[in-house]
């Protein structure tokens, strides 16, 4: 006999609707963030120590950002900040941004899951300094995230409760 939704029990129909409900509503957020960009100090509204006044000119809601390998832009996921000196002339750079996970396997090759400090290539120079991601609030620009906040953690969630409470009703 086959399983339809007439045939399941009450609960796991309702947590199989709210799990999708849940999924939908973190596929179609998105997060705000200041986008601007200062070299050697030629944007003092970009540059750190970053004060919000007159500032929400730089705020870009929502926050739309590229994906590898696919065409258009799709809502952000995260903020980030590059900040850092270049390593031929000295001169500094402050970059704050938004971004979004491309969703592929590992953390190195995803600038939002991790933040990072040191020297890296960046438009073919040098650049000793951090890059920086956040997503625990609107116009974040840094500060760890906490372990619900990446999407992966909580699709994961949103499966693990669902299978329990298949597992619930099989009982």
């Amino acid at each position: 006999m086959g399983l339809s939704p007439w045939t399941l029990p009450w609960s796991v129909v309702v947590a199989g609707v709210l799990g999708q409900l849940f999924l939908f509503s973190m596929g179609t957020s998105s997060i705000d963030c200041f986008k601007c960009v200062s070299v050697n100090g030629d944007n003092p509204a970009c540059e750190d120590p970053f004060h919000n006044n007159n500032s929400l000119k730089l705020l870009e809601s929502p926050c739309m950002g590229g994906r590898k390998g696919r065409d258009g832009v799709f809502p952000a996921t995260a903020c980030i900040k590059m900040d850092g000196r270049y390593t031929d002339t000295d001169e500094s750079i402050t970059i704050r941004a938004c971004a979004l996970d491309s969703g592929t396997l590992t953390t190195d090759t995803e600038i939002i899951r991790m933040s990072h400090c040191g020297s890296f290539y960046f438009e073919n120079r040098y650049i000793r300094g951090c890059v920086q991601s956040c997503d625990d609030a609107d116009g974040c620009n840094s500060g760890p995230a906490g372990p619900l906040t990446h999407s992966p953690t909580r699709s994961a969630l949103a499966l693990c409760m669902g299978l329990l409470a298949l597992l619930a009703s099989a009982r």
